[in-house]
């Protein structure tokens, strides 16, 4: 309610101007041939015409004269707009009073502040119209701080970069291009080729691969911007999926001769590229090139290594690819080996996936073996009826600190108790819970029976007043059930 009432004091004046503008008092030709004298730059008839007379903010009636000149100065308005930006009914007024600014005084330039916030919001809100209306402005009335120097406003290029990346976005190339003309024509030296990667970028988006070659082609040879890494690094992408990847290699000699060297996207982009196609051992072969090189692996490129050798049927390449780069110590921390166990897993490859979770264990890269992955392999050796094998590794898992969920456990702790080693389904769950592991009702239940079945009493009697305890029973006919079962050896 405060800042409504601010705004009532700030607003008539622009409101009352804003309104004269669209409806001039006066009708007929002689009054629209005064209006536009008056106004060099109209109205853009794409912006919202909202109701002015906003009730709630309860403007005077009738609304003051227009302010004098002095007083509608850009740091006025660029209060006023600072203001009014979570306005529901005012924020789209932005350019409106712009407009209304400029057409009433032809000597209000606007600054680079006002036309940076402005340009931001309408990027944002991808009123490109009008978004293209205000660089028109801008370039008509270049901002006060050139006045001094010989140079363009400093913030000239920031402006129209948020413009240029709106256009692309909105994927209309053709008012990028104009857009990207203007601003070389008002800029006092080259562009930085980052503008110029706008471009591409959108371009190779659209898989207008053939318009990125050409347009690339004008960026160095008519306009003499020199491309960087990212130039590349887009043209090589765009080459891959358009031509293949022995075009897209092409583009790593032309890297060299602008003196651009590659980096560890430049070597995915590639590397995916032959995965793409079916070669997966060139693609292997780019991975291994990266770390001869000095680049080392990243997280992105071992997940796209053993991602593309698991979705082309290589699973135990994949494996022996991991493996090797874990002896060697350069598989990067945080890769998931989830990916990998699994497609292990599809193909019953159970002792390599046995593998590769124990060499993780033994070189403790924890990082790399999430529980889902560790669950995966312990329930892919349940299924094959090897239990030794899958309390052994549980073990070890429990021992680093992944502990499965409480289902995952659950569904081990049956499979030893119905083969009747409840002794080591408790010894799991004792170690697991040092480990943070918390037990439920079904557990507890589930390892008293173990115990009952198996004539251990004593054991079952300790669980059961751990269960107690614990809170999981919750009358005493439930206690004296689990425990009659305890004694008799029967199942509830």
């Amino acid at each position: 309610m405060a800042a409504s009432r601010h705004l009532a004091r700030k607003l008539p004046s622009l409101i009352s101007k804003h309104e004269r503008l669209i409806k001039p008092e006066r009708e007929g030709p002689e009054a629209t041939e005064s209006l536009a004298s008056s106004s060099s730059i109209p109205l853009d008839p794409t912006l919202p015409l909202l109701p002015l007379a906003v009730s709630h903010l309860s403007p005077p009636n009738p609304l003051p004269v227009l302010p004098s000149e002095h007083a509608a100065t850009p740091a006025t308005l660029l209060r006023i707009l600072r203001r009014a930006r979570h306005h529901p009914r005012l924020a789209a007024l932005d350019l409106h009073l712009l407009l209304a600014a400029v057409s009433d005084s032809p000597a209000f330039r606007p600054d680079h502040r006002l036309t940076s916030l402005i340009a931001a919001r309408l990027a944002d809100s991808r009123r490109l119209p009008s978004l293209r209306r205000l660089l028109d402005l801008i370039l008509s009335r270049p901002c006060p701080c050139t006045d001094d120097s010989i140079f363009a406003c400093p913030e000239l290029l920031p402006t129209f970069r948020k413009a240029i990346l709106a256009f692309a976005a909105s994927g209309d190339i053709p008012a990028t291009y104009d857009v990207l003309a203007s601003l070389r024509r008002a800029a006092d030296s080259p562009l930085p080729a980052e503008f110029y990667n706008i471009i591409l970028h959108a371009l190779a988006r659209l898989r207008l691969h053939e318009d990125a070659i050409r347009f690339y082609g004008e960026m160095i040879s008519t306009h003499r911007v020199p491309p960087d890494v990212y130039t590349f690094n887009i043209l090589i992408n765009s080459s891959c999926r358009a031509e293949g990847v022995d075009i897209a290699i092409r583009w790593f000699q032309e890297m060299r001769r602008w003196s651009c060297p590659p980096t560890s996207v430049s070597f995915n982009t590639l590397m995916r590229g032959f995965f793409r196609e079916g070669r997966y051992k060139e693609g292997s072969k780019v991975a291994r090139e990266m770390l001869q090189l000095g680049f080392g692996l990243s997280v992105a490129s071992m997940e796209i290594l053993i991602h593309g050798l698991c979705h082309g049927g290589e699973a135990l390449q994949a494996a022996d690819a991991f493996i090797e780069f874990l002896v060697d110590g350069v598989v990067p921390e945080g890769f998931d080996c989830l990916n990998l166990v699994e497609s292990l897993c599809n193909v019953r490859k159970v002792e390599k996936a046995v593998e590769v979770v124990e060499l993780i264990l033994e070189k403790n890269m924890v990082c790399s073996l999430s529980v889902p992955a560790g669950v995966t392999v312990l329930e892919c050796l349940m299924k094959e009826g090897k239990l030794d094998e899958a309390c052994r590794l549980m073990e070890k898992m429990v021992a680093m600190g992944i502990v499965p969920d409480t289902i995952s456990c659950n569904y081990i702790f049956e499979a030893l108790c119905e083969a009747g080693r409840t002794v080591d389904a408790n010894r799991l769950r004792l170690k697991a819970k040092e480990k943070g592991f918390q037990a439920d009702g079904f557990t507890y239940s589930m390892i008293v029976q173990g115990f009952g079945r198996q004539g251990i009493r004593e054991e079952g009697e300790a669980v059961l007043d751990e269960m107690l305890d614990s809170g999981f029973i919750l009358n005493i006919a439930t206690y004296n059930r689990l425990l009659d079962g305890l004694h008799t050896g029967r199942s509830l």
